[in-house]
């Protein structure tokens, strides 16, 4: 299995089957979101995020985008409700972005795109350990949501300001007493399908949750960004090659409950 996948012309999304053949599964992400087809399902639950005891512990640059990591090892953070049968617990966030502002978001709605992209990573509990839920066609629930260009994003301000401390791949700096709720909408109201991870090993894990409402952030906030290096080969942006839908179907729920 290659470690050398990256976005570069040569190690891009449109090379990463040749590591990982089920780039080409039926059950792969992103996809465009298209809010004509998305049905309403009054069955759904509302979707309870509850991340009022989250522990942050690290900001580490992995050589493709940061991820924030969370103490897992306890129900302290948790998502369920809404097309989740089970209690998934936060192990990260990360975010997706691109050269500029115009572009960045991996999933689109109506084939429109947003700037970035932010997704919040959780295993689904009943599997004991993140490494045997990404096993699971159940195993991940991952809560995205989209970024627009406006007003800077008080709540994403702290994780900005940690960049300068790793700049380069591979470093990490401590980054306690985070809470993500800052980072999420007012509203979440969600679109919702199974889908897949976006990197490799892309397995098909993955109920994916994507918040209708955007976050505003500043272009400013978005460029800090940009100014990490990851790999070698440049890297103008993390964007995943988009899926075909495959007959799936997007389902709408509403009513959400957050308790922060």
């Amino acid at each position: 299995m290659s470690h050398h996948w990256g976005y570069g012309p040569h190690n891009g999304p449109e090379h990463w089957h040749k590591d990982f053949p089920i780039a080409k599964g039926h059950r792969q992400s992103p996809v465009d979101i298209d809010t004509k087809a998305a049905a309403h399902d009054p069955a759904l639950k509302p979707l309870t995020v509850s991340y009022e005891q989250v522990a942050s512990r690290r900001i580490l640059n992995n050589g493709h985008s940061f991820n924030v990591e969370f103490d897992d090892s306890q129900n302290t953070a948790v998502l369920k409700g809404g097309p989740l049968a089970d209690t998934y617990r936060l192990v990260q966030f990360h975010f997706h972005w691109g050269s500029c502002d115009g572009q960045g978001s991996e999933h689109t709605v109506d084939q429109e795109k947003y700037a970035a992209e932010l997704h919040l990573v959780h295993w689904n509990t009943k599997y004991g350990d993140f490494g045997t839920a990404v096993k699971q066609p159940d195993g991940l629930a991952v809560l995205g949501v989209f970024l627009k260009v406006g007003d800077a994003k008080p709540g994403l301000q702290k994780v900005v300001d940690a960049l300068c401390s790793i700049k380069t791949k591979g470093k990490s700096a401590a980054f306690t007493g985070f809470d993500p709720c800052g980072l999420l909408p007012g509203c979440l109201d969600y679109w919702t399908y199974p889908g897949s991870l976006t990197t490799p090993p892309l397995l098909e894990c993955v109920t994916w949750i994507v918040l209708r409402e955007p976050i505003s952030v500043s272009s400013e906030q978005i460029n800090t960004f940009r100014q990490l290096s990851f790999n070698k080969e440049e890297e103008p942006g993390q964007l995943s090659t988009m899926q075909r839908r495959g007959g799936r179907c997007f389902a709408g729920g509403g009513l959400p409950v957050r308790n922060d």
